[in-house]
């Protein structure tokens, strides 16, 4: 696929998590997708998750412990069948109460018009101190 197609793969995966639609978002990954959240054990929603059932699994987990306030992605850089994304989010955590925010930097790679490789990089450091009601 063109650099172009892959961004817009990873697009329409942020339009339908943006209006809830996690199925869709799940069916844009290909079935062999690894999917990767930075944390610790005190971070419910970090490790790496596999295939669309991981991928389900991790949106399950997310909407039980998290919440957006915001969440917008804002440069994409495409090369070959990466897309990096570099965005902001504000998340609240539902135990504690806690808000917290980072930039963080999403890595997609595509292959045949799916994902099959998802990093995440952000601030775990703030995510774990909201988690702990710090």
């Amino acid at each position: 696929m063109a650099e172009q197609d892959n961004v817009q793969v990873v697009k329409d995966a942020y339009a339908a998590f943006g209006r809830g639609d996690i199925p869709a978002v799940v069916n844009a990954c290909a079935p062999e997708v690894e999917w990767t959240i930075p944390g610790g054990s005190g971070i419910p929603v970090a490790g790496t998750f596999h295939g669309r059932e991981g991928v389900a699994q991790f949106f399950q987990a997310l909407g039980e412990h998290q919440t957006a306030r915001q969440f917008e992605p804002r440069e994409f850089i495409a090369q070959g069948d990466k897309v990096v994304v570099l965005g902001h989010y504000q998340w609240l955590i539902e135990r504690t109460g806690k808000p917290y925010e980072c930039d963080w930097v999403h890595v997609f790679t595509i292959r045949d018009g799916g994902v099959v490789r998802f990093q995440e990089y952000s601030d775990t450091a703030a995510e774990a101190e909201a988690y702990r009601g710090g």
